[in-house]
């Protein structure tokens, strides 16, 4: 048996500028929020009483209370809610000042409130919202056509406040206990059991709950509708997965992923699940935030809990497993353990972006999850190389910020950084620190320190040195490769900088960076490159040292031409992550200037044709020659690039045909849409011609068309569309009852180019047919497939009103970034800059910045692609 070991970690060069954040261990006393801490709740009793017809409801809690000094004044949270009374335990009655701008009420008490043990009495109304934030309502279809009212909840970041007055941030966390009002028929889903239900009139009932366990507010959660749930176990625990009445059996797939995953994690964590049960509740269509890890009530919107094997796709049985992954995650990391203050959301969702993905590969090995992970790598390093990227972990000061703060560079590089780190501990000694991690914090609060700690304790290393050079400076380091030959063995110098795009003055940082580096007939090797060179010497100079070997780190290798050559000449005798890993990097390159694109376009004509198997190294090869495809619109030589382009993914098409093949792997069939949509996009005529026909064969017998096949054969069609085929496409997504056959049409009419329209597929964004938490996403959608961006921009100004009223406050910020990022048009870029909503708020300002960003990155790298292909096609005889 062949062993790869690795060499006694060294630490070469580590001391590094120290960080402005500084962090300590969790303090509540100093810990960041915009309320007082003079006064601390410790338990809520919440009773509320629902009016679904008018939208109203009215609340009275009880919250009991510590207060650490003699106060007169109490202020909590509070959005849209009018507190018509608030008296103590001792009689003492308050009087209310309210501020909606800042959501909160003060309470004034006539003297002062003693310190000591209190409870405090609020009565209060408010409405129940049809924006898919807080408590709202979602009007949906059942299977069987029937209108239907569903009542959620979505709390986070900081939406507690429209149910309940409260201290709605994460460090103030108490119990719950929750009672509700509402139609008698409906079935209602909350943290924990039902205790009693009773009779509260002719079609209401009164619904009481159990006591939560010590949380954040963030994470109470309310669900009540015409549901039905699908039952199981895992080890010990009851889980249920809930859907629209009728659709519940489509819940059985992410119920056997949870069985699954349930204990997978007691025993990674070592600590059991807490809660007495385990709910997964599928909310369909308007359901913004995609899923939420409410402790015991984890909710989805429904295309990502819901498998309907007549309509779903592998890709959807996949997604399905790492989301519910991923918020079961949660309930330890963000749940059991919360941290302190938004400037740390990345410790919930950075941790459970790594945990969804290390347990789907641990339960499917046959996905091949860790190397496909490229895809998510590049799109998290081109935000990071850019002037506004922000540390992972970064200053928050109200809530604005917090929701810009859930962007790739949390969950995304936050995933990567883990990996990283546990890649140079082992994951033994990663895991053991966990457990130290979540025992010591169990229903606590934490910052990143806590985590560095209890991992440090795990590994005897400074794992705080390391970390936190990625955890608290924005960017990503460069290791620069030089390869010298001494006495007929290669010295490989390291040295590190800066890696940047369209950053004139990058400000200098230096990291402690784990490296592993190896390569075929090479032992591997680790060290931790800091701030001095450090050297490798292996025993040929011609031997193909590769470093970031399997691509579990987080930084960018620049070889300098002696170094690369040996790996240009091996490039096909390395395992597909770090082939994809090396067409990454010098793709990356080009874009930072350091690199000419022949080298990528070298690295892709020299694949193996139909024998490049790989779906890692294939889709980064589809995304770039897009990325190129797209550069190239308008130019005289886009012609011959697209042929060329063709060359290169023909031989996979001509392997894997538009059906499956008998013992066909699950990866070629995810493949498959990909280089189908891809070749119809390079105007190939074989395919376009094939496509064209499937969609005419589909439009008369759904059944015709693989669910597989749906979306590339829609798109094409829609690019090639014709009013009938647009109101064709356009009843389909009216009338899908199904959010993932909704999504999936509309994404594809997102790709007509006829300018009339695309006024008809933005009007029918905001038209009812899409659910308000994904209009939005739509909107950026047409920008960036229409190939018309500046049309998509002056119609989303023309409506902008219209469209507004359908959004909720974190889309309000990022709407008009969203779309005009897609455009290379200064003008709009100024218009965008100018908009008095581009400046409303910190968030809207933060997505402004970022969109002005890109649109000044994509417009100079585009320059140079056109550039660059030309002369390499000229060389190339294309």
């Amino acid at each position: 048996m062949r062993r790869l070991l690795a060499l006694t970690t060294l630490m070469a060069g580590l001391p590094f500028t120290a960080s402005a954040f500084a962090e300590a261990p969790f303090s509540f006393a100093s810990a960041p929020g915009e309320l007082p801490k003079n006064v601390i709740p410790t338990a809520y009793m919440i009773d509320i009483t629902t009016d679904l017809n008018r939208l109203s409801l009215r609340g009275k809690e009880t919250i009991s209370l510590d207060v650490a000094s003699p106060s007169r004044s109490v202020t909590l949270n509070q959005a849209g809610l009018k507190l018509s009374s608030a008296r103590l335990d001792n009689g003492m009655v308050a009087a209310i000042r309210q501020d909606d701008d800042a959501q909160t009420a003060t309470l004034t008490f006539a003297q002062p409130v003693p310190a000591g043990h209190h409870t405090l009495a609020i009565d209060y109304t408010g409405p129940i919202i049809e924006t898919p934030n807080g408590i709202y309502i979602d009007d949906y279809k059942s299977p069987d056509g029937k209108p239907r009212r569903m009542l959620v909840t979505q709390f986070e970041v900081a939406d507690a406040r429209r149910m309940f007055p409260g201290w709605d941030e994460p460090a103030f966390k108490a119990t719950f206990q929750l009672n509700v009002t509402l139609p008698s028929k409906d079935v209602a889903v909350s943290n924990m059991p039902v205790t009693a239900t009773t009779a509260a009139g002719p079609d209401a009932k009164r619904v009481s709950f159990q006591t939560t366990p010590r949380m954040s507010t963030y994470l109470l959660a309310l669900v009540a509708g015409d549901m039905s749930a699908v039952h199981g176990n895992g080890d010990g625990t009851p889980i249920g997965v809930y859907a629209p009445t009728g659709l519940q059996e489509q819940g059985r797939y992410a119920l056997g992923a949870a069985e699954k995953i349930l204990p997978y994690y007691n025993t990674y964590f070592g600590t059991k699940y807490p809660l007495p049960k385990m709910d997964m509740i599928a909310i369909p269509g308007n359901y913004q935030a995609g899923a939420m890890e409410n402790w015991g009530a984890l909710t989805y919107i429904d295309n990502v809990l819901l498998f309907d094997p007549h309509n779903s796709t592998p890709h959807t049985r996949e997604l399905i497993y790492e989301v519910v992954a991923h918020e079961m995650a949660h309930q330890w990391s963000g749940d059991l353990v919360t941290m302190g203050w938004w400037d740390n959301i990345w410790l919930n969702e950075g941790f459970a972006s790594w945990m969804e993905i290390k347990a789907t590969d641990k339960m499917n090995p046959d996905w091949d999850i860790w190397p496909r992970q490229h895809d998510a790598r590049e799109h998290t390093m081109a935000m990071d190389a850019l002037p506004t990227t922000h540390p992972i972990q970064q200053v928050i000061h109200n809530v604005s910020e917090a929701n810009s703060a859930f962007d790739s560079i949390s969950y995304g590089k936050g995933e990567l950084v883990i990996r990283m780190l546990e890649g140079w501990l082992g994951e033994d000694t990663f895991r053991d620190g966990m457990r130290i991690y979540m025992k010591s914090h169990a229903y606590n609060n934490t910052t990143s320190q806590d985590l560095w700690d209890a991992l440090a304790r795990s590994s005897g290393q400074d794992v705080g040195r390391v970390a936190r050079s990625f955890v608290e400076q924005p960017g990503i380091p460069q290791i620069n490769v030089a390869l010298t030959c001494q006495s007929g063995k290669g010295v490989y110098t390291l040295t590190q900088s800066r890696f940047a795009i369209h950053d004139p003055h990058p400000r200098a940082l230096r990291w402690n960076v784990p490296v592993i580096a190896g390569g075929p007939g090479l032992e591997t090797r680790k060290l931790v490159l800091g701030a001095q060179p450090a050297t490798m010497t292996v025993p040929s100079c011609e031997a193909p040292l590769k470093f970031d070997l399997g691509e579990s780190g987080y930084y960018r290798v620049h070889y300098d031409t002696r170094a690369l050559a040996p790996l240009m000449k091996s490039f096909a005798t390395f395992a597909p992550v770090d082939r994809a890993n090396l067409l990454g990097d010098q793709y990356a390159l080009f874009e930072a200037g350091e690199a000419t694109l022949s080298v990528y376009l070298d690295l892709t004509s020299a694949l193996p044709g139909e024998n490049e198997r790989d779906i890692a190294v294939l889709e980064d090869v589809i995304e770039r020659l897009d990325t190129i495809n797209d550069a190239e619109r308008h130019q005289a030589t886009r012609p011959a690039f697209q042929d060329f382009a063709r060359r290169v993914l023909n031989p996979t098409m001509n392997r894997l045909g538009w059906d499956p093949k008998p013992g066909e792997s699950v990866l070629d069939d995810m493949l498959r849409p990909s280089v189908i949509a891809e070749l119809g996009e390079l105007e190939d005529p074989s395919v376009i011609a094939e496509a064209q026909r499937r969609f005419k064969s589909w439009q008369t017998d759904p059944a015709s068309l693989r669910a597989n096949l749906v979306a590339p054969v829609t798109g094409i069609a829609a690019r090639h569309a014709d009013d009938a085929t647009y109101d064709f496409l356009a009843t389909k997504v009216r009338n899908a009852q199904s959010t993932e056959m909704k999504l999936r049409l509309f994404n594809a009419l997102a790709h007509v180019t006829d300018p009339a329209l695309i006024e008809r597929n933005v009007e029918l964004t905001y038209s009812g047919a899409i659910p308000d938490g994904r209009i939005a996403m739509a909107l950026s959608a047409i920008a960036a497939e229409s190939g018309n961006p500046d049309l998509v921009w002056q119609l989303v100004k023309k409506h902008e009103s219209e469209i507004r009223a359908h959004l909720a406050p974190w889309s309000q910020d990022g709407l008009l970034a969203g779309v005009a990022r897609a455009t290379s048009n200064p003008a709009i870029a100024e218009q965008l800059k100018n908009d008095p909503a581009s400046q409303k708020t910190t968030g809207a300002r933060i997505a402004t910045a970022r969109a002005l960003d890109a649109i000044g990155a994509r417009t100079a790298v585009a320059e140079r692609i056109q550039t660059q292909t030309r002369q390499w096609l000229a060389s190339h005889g294309d």
